[in-house]
Parts: structure tokens; C-alpha cells; sequence
């Protein structure tokens, strides 16, 4: 595992949910055929991956809507609604504690998918011990990131996933469903491939975001990760981590800080113009916006992979 430094504010607690209602989510290839399951992905990555494998034979509905944090969701009547009622929910155990708790209430185990016992979840937000902002050692320091998907290689391994599941639930599929996921995990096999050619060459390999959205992508491109606030984007750091950062940035003569599309760029400003750095936008792709670099979770990655090569000083 690479190692990530961590320059953050301790969390204020626990991860908040905060609301919005089911969406639905038309599959690139046309809207769901009559008599689609019902299935039911807790966030974008998910619900992405559950359109291109399920095909016209799903009917995909998030709970986390376009342009919505993840981690700030709660469930509405509604959406409980569409959990009770769905063929499968697809959902990543830990990342969103309202939906854990809905889903252990709602859902009958065998309709239900926790991609976190199907990806290798072992990379720590940070694990470089250090301790940062006037003696306070951080609550990220250990906590394993959730954002797997930003590594395509993880990434394919849900999709793998989820059409073994649709498999199961709906055997008369089965075939679609595993094509389907053999030519998307092919085309995260060529993404993982631009990745690593796109960055192999950079002459600095410090990677400065706004929080530790990036532990995947850093280890499996060799990068360090540091972060100004931690996994929770709503953590706030004091002066001391401030000043520590703006530091790290001088130091490891850093040219670029990443903003993230939909959290604020207050504080990342900040770093960058009290250290001479410039702001740029990496999308941990959590969800979509309008304010997203693209339609869809390939558009997004390789927009990030551009805007990494020009701030890392890739030839």
C-alpha cells in the first residue's frame, strides 16, 4: 500500500444524512423494458454500474438524487418505499449509516448486495501516523476510505459482482448480465491502462485534494494522497492545519490543490493563495451534476486523468 498523509481537522462526528428522494436512471441503451425489476443502488457509482449490467432488464432508482453528497443523504417515505419493494439494493455497507439501517430493517438479505464484502476495502484514508493541527491526532488516521470505484481495477470487481447477484435474482438474464459486465469490466481494464500510462511519468507525484476522497487512486498510481480536511468533506480545519498544510504545499513545491465539483472551494482557495499554488478540479464521482466534467463515470475519470497529468507535471 502507498502511504497518504493526512492534513485535516479532526470529523465532527458521525457522517450526516441529509435528503433526498428515489431518482430514476435511464440505462444508456433506452429506457427499462416492460415488467423491469425494480432495483435500487444507494449511489451514483452503484446505480452506474447496475444500468450498463442490467440493461433494459432493470429499473435503476438511486437514493442518492444528481448533484447530491452521498454521504449527506437521508431517506425519504419514499425511498423506503423503493427498498421494501425492489428485486435487489446495491449498497456499500459503512458509507452511508442511514441506508444501512433501512436496509437491515426492509430488505430480505438474499435481495441485497454489500459490495464491501465483494471489493478489496483495505486502503487507509492515511496510515502515515502523523500528527497534524497543534498535537490532535486525527479521526481519519486509520479509517479505511470507501471510494474504491476510483480504482477501475476494484471498481470491476463490483461490477463482477452485481452480475452475479442479478444473476441470481433473475436467472433468465443471467447471460446478459455477465456479458454485459465482461464488456464494461473490459472497458475499466482500458481505463486502468490510461491511468497508468498517463501518470507513470509526472515529475511530482504529491496529490493535495480538498478531502481524502483518493486513497484508491493514489495507491494504484503512485501517488500521496494529502487531504485538507478528511473523509467526511463537511470537516473543518483549524489554523494550525491551515498553516501545516500551506506548508506541505511549499515544501513539496505542489502547483495544483483539487477542488471537488460539489463541495465548496472555500477552503482550497485559501490553501492555494496563501501557498502561490492554483486550484483545479479532481471529482471523487460521487454523484452527478451539472457541474460534472461529463455524462458518466468514464467521461468523469478520464476528465480527472487530464486535469491530474497537467497538475503533476506529466510529460
Amino acid at each position: 500500500m502507498k502511504r497518504s498523509l493526512l492534513v485535516a481537522a479532526p470529523l465532527v462526528g458521525a457522517l450526516v444524512l441529509a435528503g433526498c428522494g428515489g431518482t430514476s436512471e435511464a440505462d444508456s441503451s433506452g429506457s427499462p423494458e416492460p415488467g423491469a425489476l425494480p432495483v435500487v443502488a444507494a449511489f451514483y457509482p452503484l446505480g452506474y454500474a447496475l444500468e450498463r449490467v442490467g440493461g433494459k432488464r432493470v429499473d435503476v432508482t438511486s437514493l442518492t438524487k444528481p448533484g447530491a453528497e452521498p454521504h449527506d443523504v437521508e431517506l425519504t417515505p419514499r425511498d423506503v418505499a423503493d427498498l421494501a419493494r425492489s428485486s435487489l439494493v446495491v449498497y456499500e455497507k459503512g458509507f452511508q449509516p442511514a441506508v444501512d439501517d433501512a436496509i437491515s430493517s426492509q430488505v430480505d438479505t438474499a435481495k441485497a448486495l454489500d459490495v464491501a464484502t465483494e471489493v478489496d476495502l483495505t486502503v487507509a484514508a492515511t496510515d502515515d501516523g502523523h500528527d497534524h493541527g497543534g498535537g490532535e491526532e486525527h479521526g481519519d488516521e486509520g479509517d479505511v476510505d470507501p471510494h474504491f470505484w476510483l480504482d477501475p481495477t476494484r471498481y470491476a470487481s463490483a461490477v463482477k459482482a452485481i452480475a452475479e447477484k442479478l444473476a441470481a435474482v433473475d436467472p433468465a438474464g443471467a447471460t446478459a448480465y455477465r456479458a454485459n459486465a465482461e464488456t464494461m469490466v473490459a472497458e475499466l481494464t482500458t481505463l486502468d491502462t490510461e491511468f497508468t500510462t498517463g501518470l507513470r511519468t509526472c515529475t511530482n507525484r504529491d496529490l493535495v485534494t480538498g478531502h481524502v476522497a483518493f486513497a484508491y487512486l493514489a495507491d494504484r498510481y503512485d501517488l500521496h494522497q494529502s487531504g485538507v480536511s478528511g473523509l467526511s468533506p463537511d470537516a473543518e480545519p483549524n489554523a494550525a492545519t491551515m498553516k501545516d498544510i500551506v506548508e506541505h504545499v511549499r515544501e513539496h513545491k505542489v502547483t495544483t490543490i483539487y477542488a471537488e465539483p460539489l463541495v465548496s472551494r472555500d477552503l482550497t482557495e485559501t490553501i492555494a493563495k496563501e501557498s502561490g499554488a492554483t486550484v483545479a478540479v479532481l471529482d471523487p464521482i460521487e454523484g452527478l451534476s451539472k457541474a460534472s466534467a461529463g455524462s458518466d463515470y468514464f467521461e468523469i475519470m478520464r476528465s480527472n486523468l487530464t486535469a491530474l497529468r497537467k497538475g503533476l507535471g506529466c510529460s
